[in-house]
């Protein structure tokens, strides 16, 4: 069974300012699109392929649609409660990641029994290929 991963879009886009806000559905594709090579490769020191990638987006963001490798999932309202149904919904035992800097998105998670990790963990990778 495939390890799953839940990348908090808006978190991870505006950890860098790179000018995301004046177009955080352009910048939320470009995160999706840099995403897809992590399904296969696995994030390494934290996951081994495969992966199921899930990003999570909110706002301007919700018309961004899935790819090969990427489901994007639009939150109706809190990108965060959002992020923590799909902990408790889909991680069904197997071993989940949510990718996000948030403090509380973290505590609420990790009570589900996911692991955490930071935006540098798939943001990095983007950057250096970029």
């Amino acid at each position: 069974m495939d390890s799953l991963v839940i990348v908090d879009a808006a978190n991870v886009v505006g950890s860098v300012p790179d000018g995301w806000w004046r177009d955080r559905h352009g910048a939320a594709e470009r995160l999706r699109d840099a995403l897809p090579g992590y399904a296969a490769d696995g994030l390494p020191g934290l996951m081994a392929p495969p992966l199921e990638l899930v990003l999570v987006v909110e706002g301007a963001a919700r018309g961004v649609e899935s790819v090969d490798g990427v489901r994007v999932v639009a939150a109706d309202g809190s990108g965060d409660d959002r992020i923590v149904r799909l902990v408790a919904e889909e991680s069904g035992g197997r071993d989940c990641l949510v990718v996000t800097a948030d403090r509380e998105l973290r505590e609420r998670v990790r009570a589900l029994g996911a692991r955490v990790t930071g935006p540098r963990a798939v943001w990095g990778r983007r950057r250096d290929e970029g």
